[in-house]
């Protein structure tokens, strides 16, 4: 088992460090050589992760699939990635996982219950990998989540304070589910959130249209070419 050390410093611009996570817990740990960015705005995935989102994928090959390849959300959410990282913007990818045994998935959630005898989300497998399509950098933040939101019982909010970030800009699947957690949660902690509303995704055409509504009171709806990430 590899050591990790912990140090406690002053904010500064630029600190040598190294993200690293752990498969059975939701903790992202800072460890040498990687620059530690202080950025106003956080592009942050949702979800897009190979159980859900690949065309070989358990999801991918049903009803949520489909809407995936019918909107071009991997495509239009590499632009847009490829977007903010010209900006400067600081990005983060948010991915649901369970460690080998599923100790933490709920046994009452009509969303989750039913992972592990199908063998979904397991953490250190292809599924909660996110889509090849999607660079991945090790400057990005990493956020495990055991639940529907990406603030839930996560270091997500400790991670965004540290780096100064006061506005998230966020998009995934599905679009009923953690963007529109997402959204809320973001919104009661203060942050300035905006949706990118074509690389979202639902199981249906009409729930994807029905979530964005709801969730238009709390957040700005924009698309991937209008956005503007500085």
């Amino acid at each position: 088992m590899s050591r990790v050390r912990f140090c406690f410093c002053p904010l500064r611009r630029t600190v040598s460090s190294r993200a690293k996570f752990s498969t059975s817990t939701a903790v992202c740990f800072v460890t040498n050589q990687e620059e530690f960015k202080l950025s106003q705005t956080v592009y942050l995935l949702l979800d897009m992760q190979n159980d859900l989102v690949h065309a070989d994928g358990p999801n991918g090959k049903g009803p949520l699939g489909e809407q995936v390849r019918q909107r071009e959300i991997t495509a239009r959410t590499a632009q847009a990635l490829q977007k903010a990282r010209v900006a400067g913007a600081l990005v983060g990818f948010v991915r649901v996982g369970f460690s080998a045994h599923y100790q933490e998935c709920p046994p009452n959630s009509p969303v989750f219950s039913g992972a592990p005898a199908a063998g979904l989300f397991k953490l250190g497998q292809w599924g909660t990998e996110i889509h090849p399509e999607l660079e991945v950098r090790d400057t990005d933040l990493q956020i495990v989540k055991h639940r529907v939101s990406p603030f839930y019982a996560t270091t997500l909010e400790a991670q965004l304070r540290a780096r100064g970030v006061t506005r998230i800009v966020c998009s995934g699947v599905s679009t009923q589910a953690v963007v529109q957690a997402a959204v809320r949660d973001a919104h009661d902690r203060d942050y300035e959130v905006v949706v990118l509303e074509d690389c979202c995704a639902a199981h249906s055409a009409q729930e994807h249209v029905n979530s964005i509504e709801s969730i238009r009171r709390f957040c700005r709806i924009e698309t991937s070419e209008s956005v503007a990430f500085a």
